[in-house]
C-alpha cells in the first residue's frame, strides 16, 4: 500500500493537533490580559501584521492597555507597551521569565541556540555570559582595547574621505572590523575580507528568521519533517545556507586563533584571553568559541543600525549637528582626534548618542522572552510558555516618559537648571534583567567613538538633485534588528586640516 501525504492531510492533522492542546490546556483562576478578538483555532493570526509590528502593537496598547496578550495558534504572547511592567517582569521576576523561544528554524536548524541570543537560562548560557564579562564587562576591562576600537575608527574614516557615497557599506565594515579585531585579534582587509562576508550572510538568516511570525515551522515545528519536494518548505533551504554560514563564521576565526597562539603569533583578543594559560577540555573551549561568536554577532549588527541611524539624524537635523561639533572643538580643539577617554568631557555628545538610541530603538521588539513558570502579574494570568513580547519602540516613544517622543532632542538627557534629564534608555533598549546585552560597554564606547570621529572630521547634510534639496524619510526596515532604509545623504571634510589628521592617523 503507498500512502501519499496531502495538503488536506496536513491541515487536518494541524487542526486535530489544535483541538487537543486546548483539550489539554491547565486550568487557573486568573484571566489572560485583555486583546483582539481571537478567531477558533486561528486565534489572532489574521490580525498580526508582516511589516514593522511595533506600530501596530501600539496602537492595540491605546485601546487594550500596556500589557495585552494574543494568540496564534495556540501559542499566547503577551506584548508590554510600557517599561514598567517590562521591568516587574522580566528584571524583578528575571528566574521565571529568562527563557527564550524554541525557535525551530532559528535555533533547531540553523543553530543560533548555542549562541547567547537564542540559548537556554541553563550552564552553558550562564558559561557565557560570566566570559563576556569577565573580559570586557566593565569600563576598565575594556581600557586594553580602546586603542584597537580607536584604530579600526580611523581606518573608517579614510574610507569615508576615499568614496562618502558608499557611507552604509562602511558603517558596515566598521563594525565588523572592531568586533573581530576585539573577538579574534583579527585585521580586516580593506574588501572583500571573508569574514565579514560569512558574518554578513549568518546575521541575515538570523534576521529574517528570529522576527515574530516569520516561519510558521515556528508554530508548528512537525512542518520540519515535510519533505523538501513539497510546496512551502523554503524555510528548508533557509535553514541549510544559514547553518552553513553560522558555521563558517563561528569555526573558522576560533581555529585561526588557536593556530596563532601555537606559533606564538597571536594578537591580543577576547579569545586568546580564554584560551591563554588554561588547559580546557572540548566542553569549556566549545563555551569559549560560543562565547566569542556572541560577541560577533551581538555587536556586528546592532552597532550598524546605531550608527547608520546616527548619520540619518544628522542629516536631517543641521542644528543640532553643528551644536555637538562646537562641543569638539571646544574641548577637543583642531590637532587631534578624539579618543574614548574624552567621552566625560563631551556631555551634549554623549546626549546625543543616546538620543539615538531613543529615537530609532534599533532593536523594536527586542528578542522574546518565555515564561518558564505559570504566573500571575497584575490579576492578569501568564501561562507557562507564554511568549513576552517587550514592545521597546513604544517604551522609547512613551509621551509620558519622553516629552515631544517623536522629535530628536539630546537636550532631553542634558542635567541644567529647572531641567532634569529625562529617563535613560539603557534602561530599555539593551534589554531586561539576565537577558541584557552583556556587551554594553563595548557598544557605549564603539558608538561614541564613531560618532564622535565622524563629526569632528566631517560635515553631513542633505544631498542637492536638480537644484532641490533631498530630504530623507525616517523610516525602519523590518526584523529584529531594525536599520534605517536606504537614504542619501553628502559626507565632506570640514577642513584641510581633519584631512591631514585623518591621513597623518595611525
Amino acid at each position: 500500500m503507498t500512502f501519499t501525504l496531502t495538503w488536506s492531510d496536513i491541515f487536518l492533522a494541524i487542526v486535530g493537533f489544535f483541538v487537543v492542546k486546548g483539550l489539554l490546556k491547565s486550568k487557573h483562576n486568573g484571566s489572560l490580559p485583555p486583546g483582539p478578538k481571537k478567531l477558533p483555532l486561528l486565534g489572532n493570526l489574521l490580525d498580526m501584521p508582516s511589516e514593522q509590528q511595533w506600530l501596530t502593537f501600539a496602537e492595540w496598547g491605546k485601546k487594550y492597555g500596556n500589557i495585552l496578550s494574543v494568540e496564534v495558534l495556540g501559542q499566547h504572547m503577551v506584548i508590554l507597551n510600557s517599561a514598567q511592567p517590562a521591568i516587574a517582569l522580566m528584571d524583578k521576576r528575571s528566574a521565571t521569565y529568562s527563557g527564550r523561544p524554541m525557535l525551530t528554524l532559528a535555533g533547531d536548524l540553523i543553530g543560533w541556540n548555542r549562541s547567547l541570543v537564542l540559548s537556554q537560562n541553563d550552564s552553558h548560557f550562564k558559561e557565557i555570559r560570566k566570559n563576556i564579562y569577565r573580559v570586557i564587562g566593565s569600563r576598565t576591562s575594556l581600557v586594553k582595547y580602546h586603542s584597537l576600537i580607536e584604530h579600526q575608527c580611523h581606518r573608517f574614516l579614510k574610507r569615508l574621505v576615499a568614496t562618502p557615497p558608499n557611507f552604509a557599506d562602511h558603517i558596515r565594515w566598521m563594525a565588523g572590523a572592531i568586533i573581530l579585531a576585539i573577538s579574534h585579534g583579527y585585521e580586516v582587509e580593506d574588501e572583500n575580507d571573508p569574514y565579514l562576508e560569512t558574518a554578513d550572510i549568518a546575521i541575515h538568516y538570523f534576521s529574517i528568521t528570529t522576527a515574530a511570525g516569520a516561519y510558521l515551522v515556528d508554530l508548528l515545528p512537525v512542518l520540519k519533517y515535510v519533505p523538501t519536494w513539497l510546496p512551502g518548505t523554503t524555510f528548508q533551504t533557509v535553514a541549510k545556507l544559514g547553518s552553513q554560514s553560522l558555521t563558517e563564521m563561528t569555526d573558522k576565526p576560533h581555529e585561526v586563533v588557536k593556530n596563532q597562539m601555537a606559533d606564538g603569533s597571536a594578537s591580543r583578543s577576547f579569545t586568546s584571553e580564554l584560551l591563554e594559560g588554561r588547559n580546557l577540555n572540548p566542553a569549556q573551549e566549545y563555551v569559549v568559541k560560543w562565547s566569542a561568536q556572541t560577541l560577533y554577532s551581538g555587536g556586528a549588527d546592532t552597532t550598524v543600525a546605531v550608527n547608520h541611524s546616527f548619520f540619518l539624524a544628522m542629516t536631517l537635523f543641521p542644528d543640532i549637528q553643528k551644536k555637538a561639533q562646537t562641543e569638539i572643538d571646544d574641548v577637543i580643539g583642531y590637532n587631534r582626534l578624539p579618543t574614548i577617554a574624552d567621552r566625560e568631557s563631551l556631555p551634549y555628545l554623549s546626549a546625543l548618542v543616546l538620543e539615538v538610541l531613543r529615537w530609532f530603538a534599533l532593536a523594536p521588539l527586542g528578542v522574546a522572552h518565555v515564561a518558564m513558570e505559570d504566573d500571575v502579574y497584575e490579576g492578569f494570568f501568564i501561562p507557562k510558555g507564554t511568549l513576552i513580547v517587550p514592545n521597546i519602540w513604544q517604551m522609547l516613544h512613551d509621551p509620558s516618559v519622553y516629552s515631544d517622543p517623536m522629535e530628536f532632542k539630546p537636550e532631553r538627557f542634558v542635567a541644567s537648571e529647572g531641567h532634569e534629564p529625562e529617563q535613560d534608555p539603557h534602561n530599555v533598549c539593551f534589554g531586561f534583567g539576565r537577558r541584557m546585552c552583556p556587551g554594553i560597554v563595548l557598544a557605549e564606547a564603539s558608538i561614541f567613538i564613531q560618532c564622535a570621529s565622524t563629526l569632528a572630521a566631517f560635515n553631513i547634510s542633505k544631498v542637492s538633485e536638480n537644484g532641490e534639496l533631498v530630504i530623507p524619510k525616517a523610516e525602519q526596515t523590518t526584523g529584529t534588528i531594525s536599520h534605517p532604509k536606504p537614504f542619501k545623504c553628502s559626507i565632506t571634510p570640514r577642513s584641510t586640516k581633519a584631512l591631514e589628521l585623518i591621513r597623518d592617523e595611525e
